[in-house]
């Protein structure tokens, strides 16, 4: 078997592009999800918006979410925790800094994003019964209601 060093240095190049193509495609799948993320954070902020400048609103929501991420929970770190998600609880303070309420879970699953402030929703009365709230992925998708009363300031959430 003779191969000269020609035909060795293109294999070798060869296998050294293959490498590179796969990690380049890596990376885009990861820029997608982290669009998808952003995406789904700036929506519920918007829907949250159109039900807070409302008097009254009950409006069930539908988000799609990438492939990591199993649950979005919304927590309130200024009350104890109740409910069957106590542990979740525990993980996610964490990442807790000062006004975060809506935590991707599991932790690094949100390509970066663990934690943000959504505005304009009443997160005690959203955590009366479980803190965290947290609501299941299913099928890509997270649904849950976005709810406000007459004489209520903010919007509450249910799953």
């Amino acid at each position: 078997m003779k191969l000269s060093f020609g035909m060795i240095f293109s294999i070798i190049l060869i296998i050294i592009f293959i490498a590179f193509a796969f990690y380049a495609i890596s990376k885009f799948l990861d820029i997608g999800n982290t669009a998808q993320v952003a995406r789904f954070t700036n929506s519920l902020q918007t829907d949250i918006d159109k039900v807070w400048r409302g008097s009254q609103a009950s409006q069930e929501q539908e988000y799609f979410l990438p492939s990591g991420i199993e649950f979005i929970c919304f927590i309130d770190y200024n009350s104890d925790k109740r409910g069957t998600k106590d542990l979740i609880y525990n993980e996610l303070e964490q990442t807790y800094y000062e006004s975060e309420n809506l935590f991707f879970y599991p932790l690094g699953s949100a390509q970066g994003l663990n934690a943000k402030e959504v505005k304009h929703i009443d997160i005690e009365k959203t955590t009366e019964e479980d803190n965290p709230l947290c609501i299941e992925k299913i099928k890509g998708k997270v649904k849950m209601r976005l709810e406000k009363d007459f004489g209520e300031a903010l919007v509450s959430i249910e799953k």
